[in-house]
């Protein structure tokens, strides 16, 4: 990092946040995955990781949790043309169908788009297995891979390569929705479904701990109170507790307790507040302020467990403005940074 000027203004040389690393060098390796096929309300995450990597840039690199931050070794790897463009043909593709289940219903859509709905599981099928692939050989060289989504379907081969790693490991989610529909609308592996998928794919998943929770099925609800293993803090009720006088470090406390020593983040950007994420595919009043997740998330640094991967899900640039990128690089930095305490922690 010795040509790099911390306190310089940012250079978009290709690489997130404008740090002089390449992937060899690099702790922290993020994979973008261009990919929102299954949105079944807003598009336009597909386009996340190339706007949050124009926006890192613009970031300024203290970090009050890392000292000399700016020496983090992290690399984030080419956004697929590939994928987008295939994304961009199927999603095009999907639009009609889901369009038609809002007029005719789902079944009888499903009749008439049976090939999309094919073509679009067979499609993210592929993508898991390559990412899967990827991340294993991330994991060979000691080095920690993250994805940067697309929408939260994005990292299922990921969390596949760590199962095949670990021998138990945890996810803390933060999100708006539980994603614990099974095979939603058809997509067996639907922004609506990570969760569920991770429940019933990953052997040595043995908690998950949802928070932020606010907009979901009683069939979501049902299979979180039946599944021992999914501790779920509700937005409502974290709320409640909160004006009848709990503190936030408290029901951190209780948030963290729940999880086992290696932990997993997955982050959907629609856990916080609507204003921070305005274009995020299914945004839901509620939610947290970013510096509240970050709280979170460096106590889980403080007591001692190990990051051992994370995704940032669904952000979506704005036609008008950066916004979204911009909070969204926010958040991918605070990440990158409580990872890298962690790396450092254990070494």
């Amino acid at each position: 990092m010795s040509n790099f000027d911390p306190n310089g203004v940012g250079i978009a040389n290709g690489n997130i946040f404008g740090f002089p690393c390449n992937e060899e060098g690099a702790d922290i390796v993020l994979v973008p995955v261009p990919w929102d096929a299954t949105a079944s309300y807003g598009k336009g995450t597909s386009k996340g990781p190339q706007a949050i990597l124009e926006a890192s840039t613009q970031l300024d690199f203290f970090h009050p949790e890392l000292p000399k931050a700016y020496q983090t070794k992290v690399f984030m790897t080419a956004v697929s043309e590939e994928w987008l463009e295939l994304n961009e043909q199927l999603s095009s593709e999907s639009k009609k169908y889901l369009s038609y289940i809002e007029e005719f219903g789902e079944n009888k859509a499903k009749e008439k788009f049976g090939y999309i709905i094919e073509q679009i599981n067979l499609a993210q099928s592929a993508l898991c297995e390559n990412l899967k692939e990827r991340c294993l050989a991330l994991l060979r060289n000691d080095k920690t891979p993250c994805v940067l989504g697309g929408e939260h379907s994005s990292p299922l081969g990921l969390l596949l390569a760590l199962d095949e790693v670990y021998e138990e490991f945890g996810i803390l989610q933060i999100d708006a929705h539980a994603d614990l529909r099974q095979a939603y609308e058809g997509f067996e592996q639907s922004h609506a479904s990570i969760m569920y998928n991770a429940l019933n794919k990953l052997k040595h998943l043995i908690g998950l701990t949802q928070v932020g929770i606010r907009d979901l099925s009683q069939n979501e609800v049902d299979l979180a109170i039946q599944d021992w293993r999914v501790h779920t803090f509700f937005d409502w009720e974290l709320k409640n507790a909160q004006f009848q006088g709990k503190t936030w470090t408290e029901q951190v406390n209780n948030i963290i307790d729940s999880l086992p020593q290696k932990v997993y983040i997955s982050f959907d950007i629609d856990g916080l507040k609507p204003n921070l994420c305005p274009n995020t595919g299914t945004p839901v009043p509620g939610g947290f302020e970013m510096h509240e997740i970050v709280f979170l998330i460096f106590q889980l640094v403080k007591s001692g467990r190990q990051i051992i991967g994370f995704d940032l899900c669904e952000v979506a640039p704005g036609s008008v403005n950066d916004w979204d990128a911009n909070v969204g690089a926010r958040v991918l930095w605070n990440l990158v940074c409580a990872t890298q305490i962690s790396r450092r922690t254990l070494k």
